[in-house]
């Protein structure tokens, strides 16, 4: 994990982060793919932060899922310039191995920013607590019973908050608006993407 530069915070360490995704709000709100993979590579080194080996399955899906939106980006560049033409794009080959892949990849960044906006909200909820509501209303009704319990057992693992914070920088207050700025830049890519992915030609 990169050092938190003095007076800054874990978000000045991220490569690309989700406010930096454009959106072409003229053509359909299309989002760039390299920029929104990147980000998302990115936000998954939140669950290192984290801190327990119960999270790196959750850490693993994600990454997976990135891999295979990223193989079909390099696979078919000049299609694949936002999500929703690569998508599409994909569709047509009557393949769907990247389309399903964002859809997983999506299911799990909706779970992780409704975790952190349930924390950000709840100034006294821990961690855990945050965690368990998120995955009720995201991503428990797609999991199986095999699954379900390996995730269960990561929101059991999660740190306390005060250590969880003090670990994304010394200065609370930096500390709460680069937070708040990452989760409201993801929350918009990701309702735009679940938007998307509800429509006829996005499903397979």
């Amino acid at each position: 994990m990169a050092a938190i530069p003095p007076g800054g915070t874990w978000f000045d360490t991220l490569k690309t982060s989700f406010a930096d995704v454009p959106i072409d709000t003229a053509n359909d709100k299309g989002i760039a793919t390299t920029e929104f993979l990147e980000a998302a590579e990115a936000l998954t080194s939140l669950f290192d932060i984290l801190g327990s080996a119960a999270f790196s399955p959750v850490k693993s899906d994600l990454n997976g899922n990135i891999k295979k939106v990223r193989d079909r980006q390099l696979a078919a560049p000049g299609e694949s310039e936002t999500l929703q033409a690569l998508v599409l794009n994909e569709l047509k080959t009557k393949k769907h191995v990247a389309t399903e892949g964002l859809v997983w990849l999506v299911r799990g960044l909706d779970f992780t920013a409704q975790a952190l906006r349930h924390n950000i909200v709840n100034p006294n909820s821990e961690l855990s607590d945050s965690f368990r509501d998120a995955y009720g209303k995201t991503l428990k009704a797609h999991h199986s019973f095999i699954i379900k319990p390996i995730f269960s057992a990561a929101m059991s693992a999660t740190p306390y908050r005060t250590n969880f914070y003090a670990k994304l920088g010394s200065d609370s207050e930096k500390v709460q608006a680069a937070l708040e700025r990452e989760v409201k830049a993801l929350e918009e890519r990701v309702a735009i993407l679940k938007s998307f992915q509800d429509r006829k030609e996005a499903k397979w």
